[in-house]
Order: C-alpha cells, then sequence, then structure tokens
C-alpha cells in the first residue's frame, strides 16, 4: 500500500538553493577528479591544460592564467604553479612567448575526455532538454550576479 505522503514527496521537485547547487557541483567534481586522479593530472591542471588546447589562439602566460582564474577563482600565484608543472610535464610548451599544448597534452585531454564521456552520459542522460535548458539560464544567472559580488570585494 502506498501513502500519499510518500506519493507526494517522490513527486516534489526540490527547490535549487545554494547547498543543492554546492552538493551537485561536488558531486560532479568528485567523479571528475576520480577520473583525473587515474590521469595523474589535478582538477587545476585539467582545468588549465584544457583552456589551452581548447583556446582559439596559442595564449601568452598572463592570458592563461586570467582565463583559468576567472574560471576558478583562483590565486594567480597557485596557476603560476600550475603552468610550471605542465610545462616541466612537457604537457605545454612555451613558443616564443606564448603557450601551446604539446602533442602529448593534446592526448591526455583526449584520453580524460574518453574517460568521463560515458560518465558524463550516466550523469547527464535522460534529463529532458526543457529542463536542461532552465536549469541553464538559473546557473547563468547565478553565475553572473556572484561574479559581480566578487568583484565589488575586490575593490
Amino acid at each position: 500500500m502506498t501513502t500519499t505522503a510518500s506519493t507526494t514527496a517522490s513527486t516534489t521537485a526540490p527547490v535549487a538553493d545554494a547547498r543543492a547547487l554546492g552538493l551537485a557541483h561536488y558531486a560532479a567534481r568528485g567523479l571528475l577528479e576520480h577520473v583525473l586522479g587515474r590521469h595523474g593530472l589535478t582538477f587545476q591542471q585539467h582545468v588549465t591544460l584544457r583552456a589551452a588546447v581548447t583556446a582559439d589562439a596559442p595564449r601568452t602566460p598572463d592570458e592563461l592564467v586570467a582565463q583559468v582564474r576567472s574560471s576558478l577563482k583562483a590565486d594567480p600565484a597557485h596557476i603560476r604553479t600550475t603552468l610550471d608543472e605542465l610545462l616541466a610535464d612537457r604537457l605545454l610548451a612555451m613558443d616564443g612567448a606564448h603557450l601551446r599544448a604539446t602533442g602529448s597534452g593534446r592526448e591526455l585531454i583526449a584520453a580524460v575526455g574518453a574517460s568521463t564521456g560515458p560518465v558524463t552520459a550516466r550523469v547527464w542522460g535522460g534529463i529532458p532538454t526543457e529542463d536542461l535548458a532552465a536549469a541553464g539560464r538559473v546557473l547563468a544567472l547565478i553565475t553572473e550576479r556572484a561574479n559581480a559580488e566578487l568583484a565589488t570585494l575586490a575593490d
């Protein structure tokens, strides 16, 4: 026998809030970090290397630091350390004043993508397109507002 309370509880959608967003973020990041660990990468190394691999044009170290900082809100000194690690591991290389991903760096990003693909499909699969669109709009607005708040703190 099914009670009304259990039926209502299972069909009532939770309201999105900061905690729900944080829990979703850390669950997804935990999955990614598990995969990255198998490939010998940290989260920050992955974000930095992926930014270099997917850039439309080679970036200077300062440009890449600024891009990663904008995404992760990380300390520029830590990002520079990450660049040094990627250079030492020959995943990035200096090409004059610019950084470029090496063949090994590109292969590693492709391997991580291949490893995360099936996991991503299981996590995101089956979510209706209209729900993803609504969530995308809300997350974009939250990002915009949080970035504006961060900018006021920097002043």
